[in-house]
């Protein structure tokens, strides 16, 4: 398919795209063996991407990657409409129809006082939807990375009242929790056991993050970034003296 210069290119041009990588006479034989669970590590790639490139602060990385995790709901949809279970056209109907009736404070005539309190206004509409028979934790998808999941389950379970009055017994509880790791490592070292106790210690670490405002996922994408920055200072440094990182010790690395 060859593009037309004149023509304003419009997602019905995406649209086209993907349906000529999946037609079975001469479309792409590598999209032509995908499905839904092989492409999905690609959709939350590219989702990651797009977070990447946000703070990066590269616009026109941020444009590319978006275009790229609009493909995945593309590709997604192409798969969809295959099975006969829906196409591209009711993805974007049934998101629309979303928003405007989850914001009658903007499409109708409600009223809401703040941000926080047209997030609550959310959480009670997407209660009504499904019947308001679901539990306060329900909804949180598994497929989450752990550190956001268990922030997510935090303020759920917070916005119940189940929550420390403040930071000093979150403190109390991080500590508790290292003992119990601790402890663990220094008797027999049950491996599941301690599998559990190093989860409690996260789970009470992302707790105490989220009372001190900060997003668990991005401080450890942060202090990820800051390690690695100053790894490859450290392999610099040993390439000038002349030593390798394997090498050099660990009080010349850590000096370094």
């Amino acid at each position: 398919m060859s593009a037309d210069n004149n023509k304003p290119v419009t997602i019905d041009t995406l649209l086209s795209i993907m349906a000529r990588l999946r037609d079975p006479q001469g479309g792409c034989p590598w999209d032509l063996q995908q499905d839904f669970r092989s492409i999905a590590p690609y959709t939350l790639e590219e989702a990651y991407e797009v977070i990447d490139a946000i703070e990066s602060d590269e616009p026109a990385a941020l444009q590319e990657e978006l275009g790229d995790l609009l493909f995945q709901v593309v590709f997604h949809s192409q798969l969809a409409s295959e099975s006969d279970w829906f196409g591209f056209e009711q993805v974007v109907e049934g998101i629309c129809d979303k928003m405007i009736r989850r914001h009658p404070h903007v499409f109708a005539d409600a009223v809401v006082a703040d941000a926080q309190a047209q997030k609550h206004e959310w959480e009670r509409h997407k209660q009504r939807e499904k019947g308001g028979q679901q539990g306060i934790l329900a909804g949180i998808t598994s497929a989450l990375p752990a550190l956001t999941r268990a922030d997510k389950l935090q303020r759920k379970a917070a916005a119940a009242g189940f929550d420390w009055p403040d930071s000093a017994g979150v403190f109390a509880k991080v500590e508790e929790e290292l003992a119990e790791v601790r402890d663990e490592l220094r008797d027999t070292v049950d491996r599941d056991a301690l599998q559990d106790e190093c989860g409690d210690l996260l789970f009470a670490v992302v707790n105490l993050l989220r009372h001190a405002g900060i997003d668990p996922e991005a401080a450890l994408r942060r202090g990820n970034s800051k390690f690695e920055k100053r790894f490859g200072q450290v392999e610099a440094l040993c390439s000038q003296a002349g030593v390798t990182v394997a090498a050099a010790g660990l009080e010349t690395l850590n000096r370094f």
